[in-house]
């Protein structure tokens, strides 16, 4: 085959493999409108109003987009249960619905890395390793309610999702803590800010972000109790998933609080809980 022989088969196996994509990507959208117009089923409904109370806040258009991508998640990320957990739809839909609060009035998804949810019953342990000085390692056992993997794993503890969520005031919620993880690892680094929609946006986010977290390491080293949990001083990453907890469940006081930085989680997740009760 000649110099341009091989050319102009590189070019037409390219095309193919656009082509191939872009019918992928369309009829990927294609299914996703569906699920997105098809009501969630009665029983399925029924475990969102049971477990999530958060679910009713929210006014009849925003609990169909919950309801859509609830439907998305369950078809298309892969739940398994460990330990003995059995994976039935209750589980299901109970994380899925949570994690959707995330989703509202969004055009994009959870990042395509997102693969699959893993539950447990309860905590579980989990070992870490970590390098000292000198090139030695220490090894560490951890027990744990959640973590979020950059590989595109969630895993949950499934009691403390239900407790968690059964009191939508405390700012406290496993499942919206853990996905924010995952929003957060989209940008291919859990560094407390994920992929915003314009490049413009980072510098507004970073100011909001970065001046709210000093202070509140200022103000959890002086022991003073603040509205956003204590945790959130682990690193900035963990902030971030901190706050979208206390975003969603306690908007009040962050508001009241924080209005820079709700304001700056009213621009991200573009939704606005003080809303949702008018």
């Amino acid at each position: 085959m000649t110099g341009a022989g091989v050319l102009l088969f590189i070019a037409v196996v390219v095309a193919a493999v656009f082509l191939w994509r872009q019918q992928g990507l369309r009829a990927l959208r294609i299914r996703r409108e569906e699920l997105m117009a098809t009501p969630l089923p009665k029983g399925w409904r029924r475990f969102l109003k049971v477990n999530v109370p958060l679910f009713d806040r929210l006014p009849s258009e925003l609990k169909q987009q919950v309801e859509g991508h609830t439907q998305i998640l369950l078809e298309e990320k892969k739940f398994e249960g460990h330990d003995g957990l059995e994976m039935t739809d209750e589980v299901r839909v109970t994380i899925a619905g949570q994690a959707s609060f995330l989703l509202l009035n969004q055009k994009g998804f959870f990042p395509d890395t997102l693969r699959s949810v893993v539950v447990y019953p309860s905590a579980y342990k989990t070992r870490t390793v970590k390098s000292g000085v000198g090139g030695l390692y220490t090894e560490s056992e951890q027990t744990v309610l959640g973590q979020s993997w950059s590989a595109g794993v969630v895993v949950l503890a499934w009691d403390n999702t239900r407790h968690s969520a059964a009191n939508p005031n405390d700012g406290h919620n496993l499942v919206l803590h853990e996905f924010a993880h995952q929003l957060d690892q989209g940008s291919g680094a859990a560094d407390g800010t994920p992929i915003l929609r314009s490049r413009d946006r980072y510098g507004e986010w970073r100011q909001a972000m970065s001046q709210t977290y000093r202070d509140f390491l200022e103000d959890t080293d002086r022991g003073q109790k603040t509205v956003i949990d204590d945790y959130g001083a682990t690193n900035p990453a963990e902030f971030f998933a901190v706050v979208t907890e206390t975003f969603f469940e306690k908007p009040r006081q962050l508001k009241k609080k924080r209005p820079e930085l709700y304001d700056e989680l009213c621009t991200y997740y573009r939704t606005n809980p003080l809303k949702w009760a008018e």
